[in-house]
């Protein structure tokens, strides 16, 4: 394999080592499992949104200055290194969320941990992308990363349902064993086991990362480069209204791509307090999610190479519209607002369309989005503008987690407590009228 076909598929790694966080502890496993502790659906959605509303301002304030310092030191690597480390401390402690002495603020800030770590270490990731190929393949490459990232998440999703993750009624996993390496079910040691998990995926898959991808840049710093690189932010903040496609498309991803981390966040939590669901079902739903993902993720990348990232996106934005609707008429009482027999299976098969939709239309709007934020951000601060992409996605990710957050603690609902959602991919999607397919720096 040749030096510049080893880098892409080191940058691969990247999508396939961190996937799980979002997968099993942002959605699947963790997540429910923490509602479960609860045992009050709607106080566990509030105490997650919350929670990821403070990682997100976390997040938001620093992403953009790290991306400048990076741009003007060079670097990168280091910068991953370090947020690494946080990744995997942060979701490793997660094994600490014992039943019987269940500490909620301990969990959340390892939690909160982690996912900054994931969040910094993927804008210094991101910012490679064009550095790995001309710019006609970006869109493929971009797509099959994300492909590569859900299968990733898939494989630990099964390894969980199949030896680890328990049932809390029978102990037993989805095919009717004990949890493997002889965890204990009555202090749900399978289920926690998804953190550890995630830190020894993480570890071992990010070695050819590390070993095949470069710094395009020498990574020694020059004097006063900090200052330089605070100072040329500050003026590309200033400039940005007269950049008006990049600016736009900041306003637009920083509203979609949160309504759309809204619906990762909370829809383990939604199913397990709704439908009754138990962590192995939510997990079932997490493979017919990922599978549509992977799938469309790949194709995405394809209709991106030909229709270009704006169409996919408005696309994947409209269809996620819907299902953000579609998931509010959704209850085990009824279905659309016809109401069905006790015991029936019909609000579950509806649910499992929906989680179908959500990862084909997750998987290909994410793809696209890193495509487009290439088009528009200055090929000379690639990082830096996926510092400001970051920013975006993070301004306001404390909001949607926020309002879900305050929605469902007013209206004790977790039904209406997910409306925000809605009126999120709409602004976003209005923001694109004024977005330029080949940004403001095309020549």
């Amino acid at each position: 394999m040749n030096t510049a076909r080893k880098r892409i598929w080191g940058w691969y790694a990247f999508d396939w080592a961190s996937q799980p966080y979002n997968t099993l502890l942002i959605t699947f496993i963790f997540a429910p499992y923490v509602a479960e502790i609860m045992q009050d659906g709607a106080q566990a959605q509030a105490a997650w949104g919350f929670g990821i509303a403070a990682a997100g301002i976390i997040i938001a304030v620093l992403a953009p200055v790290l991306g400048a310092i990076a741009d003007t030191t060079g670097g990168r690597i280091r910068f991953i290194w370090g947020f690494s480390a946080l990744y995997v401390v942060g979701s490793a402690g997660l094994w600490l969320a014992s039943p019987d002495a269940f500490n909620l603020p301990l969990v959340l800030g390892l939690f909160v941990l982690g996912l900054i770590g994931m969040e910094f270490a993927t804008i210094f990731v991101n910012a490679m992308l064009p550095d790995l190929g001309p710019r006609q393949d970006i869109g493929h490459i971009s797509g099959t990363g994300w492909a590569i990232g859900y299968v990733g998440g898939l494989v630990t999703l099964v390894v969980m349902l199949l030896l680890f993750a328990e049932n809390a009624e029978t102990g037993k996993t989805f095919i009717g064993l004990d949890p493997a390496l002889g965890l204990d079910p009555d202090t749900r040691e399978g289920t926690r086991f998804s953190g550890p998990l995630t830190a020894l995926w993480y570890i071992v898959f990010m070695v050819p990362f590390f070993a095949w991808v470069r710094d395009p840049k020498p990574s020694a710093p020059a004097a006063g480069a900090v200052r330089a690189a605070l100072s040329d932010l500050r003026a590309t903040l200033r400039h940005l209204p007269k950049t008006p496609s990049l600016f736009s498309y900041l306003g637009a991803s920083m509203f979609y791509r949160d309504a759309l981390n809204g619906i990762y966040a909370f829809g383990g939590i939604y199913a397990q307090g709704v439908l009754g669901w138990s962590v192995v079902d939510t997990g079932v739903f997490g493979i017919v999610a990922i599978i549509a993902g992977a799938l469309f993720a790949w194709l995405g990348g394809k209709a991106d190479v030909y229709f270009g990232p704006a169409w996919v996106i408005r696309l994947s934005i409209v269809v996620l519209t819907g299902v953000a609707i579609a998931i509010v008429f959704v209850s085990r009482d009824s279905l659309f607002g016809i109401a069905v027999p006790t015991g029936s299976s019909a609000p579950d098969i509806a649910f499992y369309v929906i989680g179908a939709l959500i990862g084909a239309a997750g998987g290909t709007l994410q793809s696209a989005s890193r495509t487009m934020m290439v088009r528009q951000a200055n090929p000379k601060r690639m990082t830096e503008g996926f510092g400001l992409y970051a920013l975006s996605g993070k301004a306001t990710s404390f909001l949607a987690p926020l309002l879900v957050g305050i929605v469902t603690a007013i209206s004790g609902s977790q039904q209406i407590g997910v409306t925000p959602i809605i009126g999120l991919f709409i602004c976003g999607l209005i923001l694109l009228a004024w977005v330029k397919p080949n940004g403001d720096f095309s020549t």
